[in-house]
């Protein structure tokens, strides 16, 4: 089995979004990935969690954000994968790529 029908046969994957809500480059960063994941091959991949790190800097410290906007897949308890500061949707996509059907 690969790696990638290792992670399509496991239980459905966490998206986590670390953001700042008085960051503008977090906002644009939300809105090219609500393009993606709305995509219809790519709806209901993931569970989607936004963490505003002004609201949770303990959550920020436990997955050591430094900065945002940063997304962190979590599979199976521990951290898949990890994109700091995108710059667009085909970035995102491309990170997400090995979890999209």
């Amino acid at each position: 089995m690969t790696g990638s029908e290792e992670q399509k046969q496991a239980p459905q994957p966490g998206l986590v979004f670390f953001s700042a809500g008085s960051d503008g480059r977090s906002r644009r960063v939300e809105g090219f990935l609500a393009q993606v994941l709305q995509r219809r091959a790519n709806h209901g991949t993931f569970k989607l969690y936004s963490v505003d790190i002004d609201k949770h800097p303990e959550l920020a410290k436990r997955f050591r954000i430094e900065g945002v906007p940063v997304l962190v897949v979590i599979q199976q308890k521990r951290e898949q994968g990890r994109l700091e500061k995108p710059r667009g949707s085909r970035e995102i996509e491309s990170f997400l790529a090995p979890w999209l059907q």
